[in-house]
C-alpha cells in the first residue's frame, strides 16, 4: 500500500448547493443498482443484481488462477479452481447490499457512489465453505485477523492498494462463510468477482471480496485503508468511527403501477391492489415489516411470506384500495434482535448503513 497523493482521510462532503458531479456520474454509470421492478423475483437474475466495482475489473485467467492461504498457519495452501471445486459444495440465498446504499439521499451530501435505495441483490451462490480450508491451514492460536486480497488494484484518497478487507478470525470460521465460484447456477461473471470471490452471509457488500486471489492469517488487527479509512462510521473527518460490519434492517416496496419517465412517479388506477416488496436484515431474521400510504403518519402491518433462507430477503405483501389522489408509500422492518428503520436517518459522513424509510410517490388517477 502506497501513498500517491493526498494524505489518506475519509471522502468528503459536498457544500449544501453542491451538485453531484461528473466524478460522480462517471461512478453511477460504471455501478448500477436492481431495477425497483426486479424486486418480484425471489433469486435476482445476476443482470439486474446490483454492482459496484471498486477499480478495474481485473484480468483474470480461470485456467491459472491460484488461491494462497498464508500468515500465520502451520500449512500454507495453494489451491487452483480445480482443487477448490473438489471441494465440498454447497450453495445460499443471500441478500448483498452496498454499505452505501441511499448515501445520496443525505443532507450534506457524502461524495462517492451516489446511490439512492437500489443497491441490493439476492442471490444463490455456490462454492465451498472458507472454515475447513482455514482448518486445515491450521491457523495459529495467537491469530487476530484473516485478510482478504482481491486482483483489483487502484489508488483511493491517495492510497495505492490492492482492494482488500479482514474479518475478525471468529467471523471468518463461520460456517456459512463462502469461497464463491458461481451465481445462480452459473460460472461467476467476470464483474461479479470471477473466477473466485468472498461471500459473507449478513455483512455489507464490502466484506464480500472479488476477484479473490489470497487469503492471509494475521496476528494483528489489519490497519488496511479499506478496513480502517473506508469503511467506518463517523461523525467528521477526526472521528475514528466505528466499523461498518453487518447489514441494518430495511424493506423495500416495489412500486405500483407505472412510472413517469423522468420523475419516477408512479401512476395508479384506483381499486383494489397489492402492494409488495422485500425485507431483509444481517442482524436477525425479519419479524415484521409495517407499511405507510401517508409518508410516515400511520401505519399498519403487512403480511410477510416464509423466509427463503437465513441469508435471504423475505417477501412481504399489503392490500390496498386507494381512492384518486396523492400518496407517499414506504416500509419499516423490524428484525428478532429489535432493530427497525428510523423515519430519519442520523448521519455519518460515509453515507453509510443508510435504512431511513423508502418514500414511492403515487398519484391515484381516476379512470
Amino acid at each position: 500500500m502506497t501513498t500517491v497523493g493526498e494524505v489518506s482521510r475519509p471522502s468528503r462532503v459536498a457544500d449544501p448547493d453542491e451538485a453531484i458531479s461528473a466524478e460522480e456520474l462517471q461512478l453511477a454509470a460504471r455501478n448500477h443498482g436492481i431495477p425497483l421492478e426486479a424486486l418480484r423475483y425471489d433469486v435476482t437474475p445476476a443482470g439486474l443484481h446490483y454492482l459496484l466495482i471498486h477499480y478495474d475489473i481485473p484480468d483474470v485467467d480461470p485456467a491459472t488462477h491460484t488461491l494462497t492461504v498464508d500468515g500465520a498457519v502451520a500449512r500454507p495452501l495453494a489451491l487452483d479452481l480445480a482443487a477448490l471445486r473438489e471441494r465440498p459444495r454447497v450453495t445460499h440465498r443471500v441478500t448483498l447490499e452496498c454499505a452505501g446504499n441511499g448515501r445520496a439521499l443525505l443532507h450534506p451530501r457524502p461524495v462517492s457512489q451516489p446511490w439512492l435505495v437500489e443497491a441490493v441483490g439476492n442471490a444463490e451462490w455456490t462454492g465451498t465453505p472458507l472454515a475447513p480450508l482455514l482448518r486445515e491451514a491450521g491457523v495459529a492460536p495467537e491469530a487476530v485477523d484473516v485478510v482478504f486480497t482481491g486482483a483489483d488494484h487502484g489508488v483511493e484518497r491517495g492510497v495505492e492498494q490492492d482492494y482488500q478487507r479482514a474479518l475478525p478470525v471468529a467471523d471468518a470460521l463461520r460456517e456459512e462463510v463462502l469461497l464463491a465460484y458461481e451465481m445462480n447456477g452459473a460460472p461467476l461473471l467476470p464483474q461479479h468477482g470471477a473466477p473466485l470471490r468472498l461471500i459473507v452471509p449478513g455483512w455489507y457488500g464490502m466484506a464480500h471480496v472479488k476477484w479473490l486471489r489470497g487469503i492471509t492469517v494475521s496476528t494483528e488487527e489489519f490497519t488496511g485503508y479499506q478496513n480502517a479509512v473506508a469503511y467506518r462510521l463517523r461523525r467528521d473527518a477526526d472521528d475514528p468511527g466505528e466499523p461498518v460490519t453487518r447489514i441494518e434492517p430495511r424493506a423495500l416496496v416495489r412500486p405500483p403501477g407505472f412510472p413517469d419517465f423522468m420523475s419516477r412517479t408512479r401512476m395508479l388506477r384506483p381499486g383494489p391492489c397489492t402492494v409488495d416488496g422485500r425485507a431483509w436484515s444481517g442482524h436477525a431474521p425479519v419479524m415484521s415489516v409495517e407499511v405507510t400510504t401517508d409518508g410516515g403518519a400511520n401505519w399498519a402491518p403487512a403480511m410477510l411470506d416464509a423466509a427463503g433462507g437465513d441469508w435471504s430477503w423475505r417477501r412481504w405483501r399489503f392490500e390496498w384500495s386507494p381512492e384518486p389522489g396523492r400518496y407517499v408509500l414506504g416500509a419499516r422492518a423490524t428484525d428478532a434482535s429489535g432493530r427497525t428503520q428510523p423515519v430519519e436517518q442520523p448521519w455519518n459522513r460515509g453515507g453509510f448503513a443508510n435504512n431511513l424509510v423508502q418514500r414511492v410517490e403515487v398519484v391515484v388517477v381516476a379512470e
